[in-house]
C-alpha cells in the first residue's frame, strides 16, 4: 500500500498520572484520578491520529526489541500504519515518558534519557517512496543527527520526488538559531513551532515577529501555535491569526500541537485551502485537551 504521507520522529509509551501534585515528593504518596498508559511521541501521536482519520500513512521511527516495543508495533499495525520491523533494534531500549499532568492541564515529562528517545538517524531513513504526498518530521531539535545536514539531506530527497515538506518543532536543546539551519528552512513548506519554541529558536519579541524570522530564512508557510489563543499564520499572502472557535474545558494538553499539525495535514492532503487546514486543526487540538491521552479524542473517528 502507497502511502500518502510519511512521518518521522518518535514513538514512545506514555504512562499518564493526572492529575498530579509535587506533593507526592512531600508526602510520599498523592492520589491520582486516573493513571494509563497510552501511544505517545510526535510522530506515533500524528500518525495514530491521521489514520484514524482514514490517511494512509508510513511511520518511520526508531524501537528497542522489548515489551514496550513490541506494544508500540502492535498499536500501530492495528490502527493500520505501515511501520517496518526492521525499527527495532536489539540492545535499544524503547522510550517511556512518564507524564504528570497538573490539575490544569499542564505536563511534566520524567524521560529515560537512556532509551530510543533520541536515537533515529539519517541511515534509519530507507529511500522515501515518492507515491507518497506528504513528508511529516515532527519535531525538529529532538535527534541530533537531523540538524542541518540530516535535515536538508533527507528534506532535498523530499522535493526531488515532489514531497510537500511540514516540520514540527520542539525546543532547542543546544541553543540553535535560525542561522544553524540555514540550509534546511528553505525547503520547508509548512513548520509548526509552539510559541515558546518560536520564541528560543529566532530569540524573537513576538508571535509576529518570530513569524517574520522565519519566512525570511525561506519557510513558505509560518503557522504558530499559540495554545487557547489559536495560532498565527504568515506566508506571501496573509499575515493573520486564527482564534480557537470555542472555549474547552482543558482537561490535559498532551499531544494538543501533534493533534493540531496531524489535522491540518489531513487537510493539506485533500487540498483544502489553507483556512479549511488551520479550521480544522485548531478543532483538533480542542479536542485533545479535553481528555487524557495525546490520541485518545480521535478514537471517534475509528470506523
Amino acid at each position: 500500500m502507497n502511502p500518502e504521507i510519511i512521518i518521522i520522529g518518535c514513538a514512545n509509551v506514555d504512562i499518564l498520572a493526572c492529575p498530579a501534585s509535587k506533593k507526592v515528593f512531600d508526602e510520599g504518596h498523592y492520589n491520582c484520578d486516573t493513571i494509563s498508559m497510552s501511544v505517545g511521541g510526535d510522530a506515533l501521536n500524528e500518525a495514530t491520529i491521521l489514520s484514524r482519520l482514514g490517511k494512509k500513512v508510513e511511520l518511520i521511527c526508531t524501537l528497542g526489541k522489548d515489551e514496550a516495543g513490541n506494544y508500540l508495533m502492535n498499536k500501530a499495525l492495528q490502527c493500520g500504519i505501515q511501520i517496518d520491523s526492521c525499527c527495532q533494534k536489539e540492545k535499544l531500549m524503547t522510550s517511556t515518558n512518564i507524564v504528570l499532568v497538573d490539575d490544569k492541564g499542564n505536563r511534566n515529562f520524567l524521560i529515560n534519557k537512556n532509551s530510543s528517545l533520541r536515537k533515529l538517524t539519517r541511515d534509519d531513513v530507507p529511500p522515501l517512496n515518492p507515491n507518497a504526498k506528504i513528508l511529516s518530521f515532527a519535531s525538529i531539535f529532538i535527534f541530533t543527527d537531523f540538524l542541518e545536514e540530516g535535515l536538508s539531506s533527507l528534506f532535498s530527497e523530499a522535493k526531488e520526488k515532489n514531497l510537500i515538506v511540514c516540520a514540527d518543532t520542539t525546543r532547542c536543546k543546544n541553543q540553535e538559531t535560525v542561522e544553524d539551519l540555514k540550509k534546511t528552512l528553505p525547503l520547508i513548506d509548512y513548520i509548526f513551532p509552539n510559541e515558546n519554541e518560536a520564541f528560543m529558536f529566532t530569540h524573537g519579541n513576538t508571535v509576529e515577529e518570530c513569524a517574520s524570522i522565519l519566512k525570511e530564512a525561506g519557510v513558505k508557510n509560518v503557522i504558530i501555535k499559540c495554545g487557547e489563543k489559536g495560532c498565527y499564520v504568515l506566508n506571501d499572502e496573509i499575515s493573520k491569526w486564527y482564534p480557537v472557535k470555542e472555549k474547552v474545558h482543558c482537561i490535559d494538553t498532551t499531544g494538543a500541537g501533534d493533534s493540531f499539525v496531524a489535522g491540518f495535514i489531513k487537510c493539506l492532503s485533500e487540498d483544502k485551502t489553507l483556512d479549511e487546514c488551520i479550521e480544522f486543526a485548531n478543532f483538533c487540538g480542542s479536542k485533545n485537551v479535553q481528555m487524557v491521552g495525546a490520541t485518545e479524542w480521535s478514537k471517534e473517528f475509528c470506523k
